[in-house]
């Protein structure tokens, strides 16, 4: 048998089924032609539809599902505004300017007026429940340097205590005004210690308490049993209206650490 491509071609037909059958092929082309073309007037018409659909005209130009682009949002940075304590003229020194307005800040004093002891310039400041310096003042302070107390020491006697016991322990205490055995007005800061801010004491004419307070030499400040002793009217004037109808703070800065060794939540204001 002869495989070639003529063995393969289709059997001739009888010439009017010839004729038939190439008019049936032309016609199913000519259908198929207009099929199409109806197709492709049908899409062009969709397409316009969808163009003056605003929704339908945004999918058009969109990539395929699996290609859309990968959309990155960069948060923007919130401005955080601080608050801060109003020293007005005061020249304070960089810790107690710091605990000061973390306090504002923060709110640690509770709406509550404040003060602020920096043992390492031996001064006091005031500020009332806002932030806003009310007074200042030198202060006498413990003999020896440190920032605890000895357990035990608020129920010795005075003589009891040694030179190197004497300290003013730092921290953040809750106080008020009360009195002492002697009936004079006080401010309790660590009354478990019995550690009070109050008038500066000149029983003992040989301490020179007053001169102490008014020297420029900050080693003259070091005298007490660990009481703050500040000066007559700065107590009548500044201390006792303050906190007179309410509760304070006191905050007394360390000596031989940093801030926020000492208070728990400190943080620094930039």
């Amino acid at each position: 048998m002869n495989t070639d491509e003529s063995s393969l071609s289709l059997p001739s037909l009888p010439g009017p089924e010839a004729n038939k059958l190439a008019v049936g092929s032309r016609a199913g082309g000519a259908k198929k032609i207009c099929l199409g073309f109806l197709l492709i007037v049908s899409i062009s018409a969709q397409q316009q539809a969808w163009a003056e659909d605003p929704w339908q005209a945004f999918t058009l130009t969109q990539p395929v599902a699996g290609q859309q682009p990968l959309v990155t949002e960069t948060a923007s940075a919130v401005s955080v505004v601080r608050r801060r304590a109003n020293f007005k003229d005061e020249q304070a020194s960089l810790p107690a300017r710091q605990a000061a307005n973390w306090v504002v800040d923060s709110g640690d004093n509770l709406g509550m007026p404040f003060m602020i002891v920096d043992k390492a310039q031996a001064r006091v400041l005031l500020f009332d429940a806002n932030g806003q310096l009310n007074g200042s003042a030198s202060a006498l302070l413990g003999l020896a340097v440190g920032d605890d107390s000895v357990p035990g020491i608020g129920t010795r006697k005075l003589s009891s205590i040694r030179p190197e016991e004497r300290t003013t322990p730092a921290g953040r205490f809750v106080v008020s005004l009360g009195r002492n055995l002697q009936g004079k007005e006080i401010l309790w800061v660590d009354y478990e210690n019995a550690i009070s801010l109050h008038r500066v004491a000149t029983g003992n004419a040989k301490e020179r308490r007053a001169e102490r307070l008014a020297s420029a030499n900050i080693h003259d400040k070091r005298i007490s049993y660990g009481c703050i002793n500040v000066p007559v009217e700065f107590f009548d004037r500044h201390v006792s209206p303050a906190f007179s109808a309410t509760n304070g703070v006191v905050y007394v800065l360390p000596e031989t650490r940093a801030n926020n060794k000492v208070f728990a939540s400190y943080y620094a204001v930039e």
